[in-house]
């Protein structure tokens, strides 16, 4: 019987320990030792599995962390980070040499790898927004080789079909990535829509409680393993004690995500309803673009929603800095509820034309859902409106 994400949650991974411990210890070994050189080289060569040095991921705590993440996306393997930009720079440099196509809007770092620094490595990049998907089809004849996107996407939460996607990339023989940060595995299971890989910060839901950094992508096996070396060669290993610390987090995901799920809803309806909000985006309100089809592809609306205060920037500073529930602060996915302004953090570093191209107004302002009561959270948000 397979067992529920919940459950998987709880005990993929999880190794026995000599000692009973019902977790895996945490090894900040960074090498470790063998009775002789056959058997240490039977590890190199991957005749059999065993640990032999940490920044190359054959650390027990590690592997036990990196069979949990798989077991999250319903994927053959998965390689952890010490970041979520580590994992996707990984990704791109492994399987994005024939090109990349950027869906829509991205984490403001993101963007700015793709439109600045991979070309600088013969890396060409091709940013589409929504409303361009009538130019991926032309874009992947060219021998496009990798199709990137968020759904939903930061930070205007815009849903993007998988599986009509990964059909049309897959018929021009093109792989597809998925960045399910924002949703998590909770809510979205990317590789059953037909994805290839799926890519997350699991600073963020995963980690759930704004205190560690990491990244991790999951996939095939065949998929994971030309990743390995540009991981160990560049450094951007998880270390022990992050891996089993995001192992803890991983053990409460479903509990906190569907709590943060119902939260979000509540939050939305309520500010759908306030004079000085223009626009509420969040996948969860009937009348939200994509909601339909979020509907369809999604068993979860997620915590993240965003809003549109009426007065424009000055009017939505003024918003954030009266909040006092809300933390003013980046990042997201944390029991903490936080705000943020796009502009002023996550797509500071786009130009303002730019933004106003992608439909980030000074205007709109980020909402993290975190587990306080939802009637507490709305109280504050009245407050601050005014």
């Amino acid at each position: 019987m397979k067992a529920s994400l919940s459950t998987r949650c709880v005990h993929a991974g999880e190794i026995a320990d000599a000692h009973g411990s019902p977790h895996t210890p945490v090894y900040t070994t960074t090498t470790f030792k063998f009775a002789s050189t056959a058997e240490l080289l039977d590890v190199v060569d991957g005749r059999k599995a065993g640990s032999l040095y940490t920044r190359y991921g054959l650390n027990p705590t590690v592997a036990s962390l990196e069979a949990k993440l798989a077991s999250l996306e319903e994927a053959e393997a998965a390689w952890a980070f010490c970041s979520g930009m580590a994992a996707g720079a990984a990704l791109f440099l492994t399987h994005g040499r024939k090109g990349i196509v950027c869906l829509g809007d991205a984490y403001g770092g993101t963007l700015e790898l793709l439109e600045s620094q991979l070309p600088q490595l013969g890396i060409s990049t091709h940013l589409l927004l929504g409303n361009d998907l009538d130019r991926l089809d032309a874009l992947l004849a060219q021998g496009i080789g990798l199709v990137f996107f968020e759904t939903p996407t930061n930070p205007t939460l815009e849903i993007f079909d998988i599986r009509q996607i990964a059909d049309l990339a897959h018929a021009r023989g093109a792989l597809v990535a998925i960045d399910n940060t924002f949703a998590s595995p909770v809510n979205q299971q990317p590789l059953a829509l037909g994805a290839d890989l799926a890519v997350h910060s699991c600073t963020k839901y995963l980690g759930g409680h704004s205190d560690l950094t990491a990244g991790a992508l999951m996939g095939s096996k065949e998929l994971l393993a030309p990743v390995w070396n540009w991981r160990k060669n560049l450094g951007s290993m998880i270390a022990p004690e992050i891996a089993a610390q995001l192992a803890r987090s991983i053990r409460t995901l479903p509990v906190r995500v569907r709590q943060q799920n119902a939260t979000a809803q509540a939050v939305a309806d309520a500010l759908q309803r306030h004079p000085c909000i223009a626009r509420v985006l969040y996948p969860g309100l009937p009348d939200f673009p994509g909601h339909a089809l979020a509907k369809k592809q999604m068993s979860g609306f997620g915590g993240m929603l965003t809003i549109e205060v009426k007065g424009g920037g000055t009017a939505a500073t003024a918003v954030a800095d009266r909040l006092k529930l809300f933390a003013l602060a980046p990042s997201l996915g944390g029991v903490e509820s936080l705000v943020t302004q796009p502009c002023t953090t996550t797509h500071h570093g786009l130009p303002p034309e730019e933004r106003t191209r992608r439909g980030i107004s000074d205007a709109m302002l980020r909402l993290s859902i975190g587990l306080e009561d939802a009637a507490d959270l709305i109280a504050d948000l009245n407050q601050a409106l005014g």
